[in-house]
């Protein structure tokens, strides 16, 4: 059981002293070709009965708009690598079929391509992140993919991009070059990789007035050697020929496990020793940014080079009674505190960490939203609701949290000590944003924060809590775990205390004066 301090403990927050800007991006998200996130999730085609524009679920557009989601990663995932960006394309009757290898054999007929993903991005306002495929591809098809989604004139792929009835370029900010080569896409390693990046960002040029990040596939968790490879041979090795630099930003992947992707245990029916080993297992993500953000500070010192995050979030057994393949999982209390939690970190690395993509949109691993493919309706995951309660965060400048007291600290033997508090700030526009989670399965806890250079007014408390460490929403409960108005705090001269309840995520909205 964690310790609590004998008083509350307390944290310094200087309202005017601006950190690094909070990224939107870092809340980007990720559709796979995987299960029923595409097919079902995103896209019903546009002779469904469920409300849809040229096929893509109006409900779903309507839910993550509500959310400002900021980038979408397509079309993969371990697909990129076995997907040929020709196959969707044209018309749909006509293109060919392929068998689904990674995730269950199962048959894609290629009716979600090129032009349906951008015409989604638009929809929702997204910047669309493409990875490319490295391990089954050519850095021809790669370089032609690029010239199809954003060349003018009159050249080849603008042509056939016209004959399919875009006559305008796209935008493409973010472009990955490849995915997981260390596994599934390609077993490579980081040498090996780095000399087939070093080939493929040659070709893949940024056109027109829009410059295209080039992102290099990085990380598996803490392989700290590939960072350290990417940074040396490819990221860093400038050439006259490149502009400025080959790459951009290098990746990173991490889940959060209860034990080990060998163990990942239950979604649901957990006990409390298994909650808290998911929590220390969760943060590890500030050792692993912490150490990455190293390696990458020998080489980059001035931190131009961004590190993107692009595929978090919780994995565990598939839910019974679903394809195993289709990775499909209940979404928790627990969920929502782990994507809180991971929030909290990425804040804290701002100055490197650029772009994040939790895992994954629709229906797979630690999706915000689920839909059911028996009604077709809808459902907001807790997950969901932490997105919500956090977009004042996009694109807000951070305001260090300094903790003068110790915080309450877990340390029972299923798993490494950690702190059960954590929290954010930030400010834009003469507001502020607090955000706090409570990791303790057990015990409310206080906190004091001592807001300084400006002064404060409360002008909304939230809080997302449930009775049930393991509470989530279905159709018929939808509401189940939802955010409601948060009363146990108190603001006097300047100190705002909150009471965070056990297993609980309280956001704060501030007004700021002189």
């Amino acid at each position: 059981m964690p310790t609590a301090s004998p008083t509350p403990p307390r944290a310094v927050v200087d309202l005017d002293v601006p950190g690094p800007t909070i990224s939107r991006h870092i809340y980007g998200h990720f559709a796979e070709h995987l299960g029923r996130c595409i097919y079902g999730g995103l896209y019903v085609g546009e002779d469904s009965s469920i409300p849809n524009i040229h096929g893509l679920r109006r409900d779903v557009i309507a839910a993550l708009r509500s959310i400002a989601i900021p980038n979408l990663r397509w079309p993969g995932g371990c697909f990129a690598d076995e997907y040929h960006w020709r196959d969707g394309i044209g018309p749909r009757d006509q293109r060919p079929t392929m068998v689904n290898t990674n995730w269950g054999e199962v048959l894609e007929d290629n009716s979600f391509g090129t032009h349906e993903f951008m015409e989604l991005c638009e929809l929702l306002g997204a910047a669309p992140y493409i990875t490319g495929n490295v391990g089954s591809g050519t850095v021809q098809e790669m370089s032609e993919w690029v010239d199809y989604l954003t060349r003018e004139g009159d050249c080849p792929m603008a042509r056939l991009r016209r004959a399919n009835g875009r006559k305008d370029p796209w935008q493409v900010p973010f472009f990955g070059i490849g995915n997981e080569p260390w596994g599934c896409g390609g077993n490579m390693s980081a040498q090996v990789y780095t000399a087939q990046a070093r080939r493929y960002a040659t070709f893949i040029r940024s056109h027109g007035e829009g410059r295209m990040v080039r992102i290099a596939a990085g990380a598996n968790a803490d392989d700290y050697e590939w960072t350290d490879t990417l940074m040396r041979d490819l990221v860093c090795d400038i050439s006259p020929y490149s502009e400025p630099a080959p790459y951009q930003a290098i990746s990173l992947h991490s889940y959060t496990f209860a034990d080990s992707f060998e163990a990942k245990g239950q979604a649901r029916g957990f006990s409390t020793d298994a909650w808290y080993a998911v929590f220390a297992n969760a943060w590890r993500m500030e050792e692993l940014l912490t150490r990455h953000s190293t390696v990458m500070d020998r080489y980059d010192p001035l931190r131009t080079v961004g590190l993107v995050v692009d595929e978090w979030g919780a994995w565990w057994e598939p839910k019974p009674g679903t394809n195993p393949h289709f990775l499909q999982q209940d979404n928790t209390l627990r969920d929502a505190l782990i994507a809180s939690l991971h929030f909290d970190v990425f804040h804290r690395h701002a100055e490197r960490v650029v772009m994040a993509n939790l895992a994954q949109l629709v229906n797979v691993l630690q999706a915000p939203i689920l839909t059911d493919p028996g009604t077709g309706t809808m459902v907001l995951t807790p997950t969901y609701h932490v997105l919500a309660m956090n977009v004042c965060h996009h694109d807000a400048t951070r305001l260090d949290v300094n903790w003068v007291d110790d915080l309450p600290v877990h340390a029972g033997v299923c798993a490494r000590p950690f702190p059960v508090v954590s929290v954010s700030a930030s400010r834009k526009e003469g507001s502020a944003l607090i955000s706090a989670t409570n990791l303790d399965a057990e015990t409310a806890h206080t906190i004091r924060l001592d807001l300084r250079g400006a002064a404060a007014a409360v002008d909304r408390m939230l809080v997302l809590t449930a009775d049930a460490l393991d509470a989530h929403n279905t159709p018929g409960a939808p509401d189940t775990v939802k955010p409601v108005v948060f009363s146990d705090w108190s603001l006097c001269n300047g100190v705002l205390e909150l009471v965070l309840p056990r297993a609980g995520y309280v956001t704060a909205s501030l007004e700021l004066g002189s």
